[in-house]
């Protein structure tokens, strides 16, 4: 019953969340009219690192779950249009650790996950571009492409 195997990991990845998790980030289950809690959807919310281009943006993140997971990776989403090398339109992260054939691993936990994004965000790959304009951008004039990026972190604010 793979449903079981995802409800029990995603329940202890909770619960670990829960007791220890990175300062500045946020990873909830969302929440359902009933009160209840949906595990296979969490709600998240990535800080910009200090001394980097994203500081100071709270980044919303969604992170889908299927019932194969951990056999298969989650997919995790920013905002449609999200400003990003590798960040699709959609809002869908590029990054190999989402890669089902090729940096998935089972053992990669939800702080991984959103600690990983949060290294991409200002180290882009510009060898995996989900954007072709802004891999132009980003190659032919990365001051235009760190001003877009200050730009969109006053557009995330923390939330007080």
């Amino acid at each position: 019953m793979a449903g079981g195997v995802a409800l029990g990991r995603l329940t202890e990845e909770r619960k670990a969340w829960r007791k220890n998790h990175p300062y500045g980030f946020v990873a909830k289950p969302e929440s359902l009219p009933d009160g209840s809690v949906n595990l296979m959807v969490w709600h998240c919310t990535i800080p910009g690192k200090v001394g980097t281009d994203w500081e100071g943006g709270h980044y919303p993140l969604t992170v889908n779950f299927t019932q194969d997971y951990p056999s298969k990776p989650p997919v995790c989403k920013f905002p449609p249009g999200f400003f990003h090398l590798n960040v699709y339109a959609s809002g869908a992260v590029c990054l190999s650790i989402l890669n089902e054939q090729s940096g998935w691993r089972p053992a990669i936990t939800v702080r991984q996950l959103l600690v990983g994004i949060q290294d991409l965000l200002d180290t882009p790959n510009p060898a995996s571009p989900a954007q072709s304009d802004l891999h132009g951008l980003f190659t032919k004039n990365l001051v235009e492409y760190k001003k877009m990026v200050r730009h969109q972190a006053k557009l995330y604010p923390a939330r007080v």
